[in-house]
């Protein structure tokens, strides 16, 4: 490994200003090179305190905050758009440098944050007040308020994204937000801490608390005065902090798990589907939620699809050499411990006799055909393809851990079916239920499955499609609670307000309203 580099630290971005934090410094490594260019200032549990408190008083006092200043939110979150687009380039760049990914992927998604700026900007201009029909003389109206102190934690894999998904409704609700990203690449959210504070975002509003999911972590979500936790990450570590949100009665929100299945039919046009699967579970060097790692096909086409996913992945891992390299189709995992994760689950499936590797399967070494570079330094895993082995009998690789552990990286298991009743049969057998994908050209077939499928986000003929317009939650448990984008992100960032205004006259009130007044006569209730 390369010598630790020595520029300034990273510091935590906490009441409109860098500041250092009191825990140990995190190293950050180009997974790529295995070399740490950079480090980062982490929050001790006095720091995250701190920083709570700091969000709360500015939750109580600044007009941020107040429903009445919608208007200023939104004009600051079109600026926010403004500014996170002239300042692409050196975001694209860090992003790419810290989590892996290629440049390609980057400069594809970065630029898409703009969207949830302006979506919830445009979201604040148009909401309604509804005003409830009541009993009498009368106006019920509700209004959505901020929530107070949230606290937002995001993970390696998408980090801007991520974290835009999550900040952009939060802003929007008038809420004061810390967040704790990745402690593998907690770079770019810092940086999003000055362009918020540029855009006008108040001071105190935004905070960026680097750290340890056993430290900062657990010290953000223990605390009181924290009245939402929303998180992107495992399951396991999902539930361990859903219960401690609930014991504060703080509102929660997780995005957690997937084992996306991808379901190709006879009907299907087997080129676009082998498109959409490769697509569906190499992007981001298949370290996504919604990846479709159990591919589901009809045994008619079963030849063909395995066919052309042999021909496509072979042209993928041929091109796999240094993110920044413009050609580059897929980079390394993002670390030794997901490398090592997604090894186990491999050599545990293929040692076991239930599985065989049509392709790949093994840590690439070498010389990268695309530049040269050598592979052997980072984290490079080949897209892998597995199938049930010959011998293995009727289940095979529906036995193993891989076919239902989450495995985070470039691995398909690739499995047929002769009936539509199977193939949903297939697609469920998941504890998880996030996302899923149909290929089909029957109209009547794509409405059929996807309504028995039982996941969160269901694609036909296309995957991983996102909107900020779009509900992104999980269907079953191991998945997640409650969703991201949308109105719905905006109200689970708020609560509801009731102000009851009686307009009738004087007179009418004297008459209807005395409740103690002598004598006999109806009173109301209600």
């Amino acid at each position: 490994m390369a010598a630790a580099d020595t520029t300034e630290p990273f510091r935590m971005w906490v009441g409109g200003q860098e500041q250092p934090g009191n825990a140990e410094l995190i190293p950050i490594e180009d997974p790529a090179t295995g070399e740490i260019f950079a480090h980062c200032h982490a929050a001790s549990p006095a720091d995250v305190s701190a920083a709570i408190a700091l969000a709360h008083k500015t939750y109580k006092t600044s007009p941020w905050c107040l429903p009445s200043s919608r208007h200023q939110r939104a004009d600051v979150l079109d600026t926010c758009a403004a500014l996170l687009t002239r300042d692409l380039p050196s975001l694209i760049a860090l992003e790419v440098r810290q989590t892996g990914r290629p440049l390609r992927e980057m400069s594809a998604q970065v630029p898409s944050l703009v969207k949830w700026f302006r979506y919830y900007a445009s979201l604040l201009r148009t909401h309604e007040r509804p005003v409830l029909p009541t009993m009498g003389k009368l106006h019920n109206f509700l209004e959505h308020v901020p929530l107070g102190v949230v606290v937002q934690i995001t993970p390696f894999n998408h980090p801007l994204l991520i974290a835009v998904k999550k900040i952009a409704p939060a802003l929007a609700a008038g809420n004061c937000i810390v967040v704790k990203p990745s402690e593998l690449t907690p770079l770019t959210t810092l940086l999003l801490g000055k362009i918020l504070q540029e855009a006008g975002v108040p001071d105190g509003v935004f905070s960026v608390l680097p750290g340890y999911g056993a430290v900062t972590g657990k010290a953000l979500v223990e605390n009181p005065l924290v009245r939402k936790v929303d998180v992107t990450g495992g399951t396991v570590a999902g539930r361990a902090i859903g219960a401690i949100a609930g014991a504060n009665l703080a509102k929660y929100t997780a995005e957690l798990g997937g084992k996306a299945p991808l379901v190709v039919f006879d009907k299907a046009s087997v080129e676009l589907a082998v498109n959409g699967i490769v697509f569906g579970s190499f992007v981001a060097s298949g370290q996504t939620c919604i990846a479709s790692t159990r591919i589901i096909v009809q045994n008619s086409v079963m030849p063909e699809v395995l066919e052309r996913l042999a021909a496509k992945i072979a042209s993928i891992t041929r091109r796999m050499g240094q993110p920044e390299h413009k050609g580059c189709m897929m980079g390394p995992l993002v670390s030794g411990r997901q490398f090592g994760n997604v090894k186990a689950l491999v050599d545990d499936a293929v040692s076991s006799g239930k599985a065989t590797a049509l392709v790949g399967g093994r840590r690439m070494t070498g010389a990268s055909e695309l530049d040269g570079s050598d592979l052997s330094k980072g984290w490079y895993y080949e897209p892998t393809l597995l199938v049930s082995s010959d011998a293995a009998g009727p289940r095979g690789i529906l036995d193993t851990r891989i076919w239902r552990e989450e495995a985070f990286g470039p691995v398909i298991c690739v499995v047929g079916f002769d009936t539509e009743a199977q193939a949903v049969e297939l697609a469920n057998d998941s504890e998880f239920g996030l996302g899923a994908g149909i290929w089909t050209t029957d109209l009547s077939q794509a409405f059929r499955v996807a309504e028995q499928i039982d996941a969160g986000i269901t694609w036909v003929n296309t995957h991983h499609r996102n909107d900020p317009s779009s509900p992104w939650g999980g269907a079953k448990s191991a998945s997640g609670v409650g969703s991201e984008n949308g109105i719905d992100a905006y109200h689970a960032y708020t609560t509801t307000k009731s102000t009851i205004i009686n307009y009738a006259s004087t007179e009418e009130a004297l008459a209807t309203d005395d409740w103690f007044r002598e004598g006999d006569g109806n009173v109301r209730y209600g």
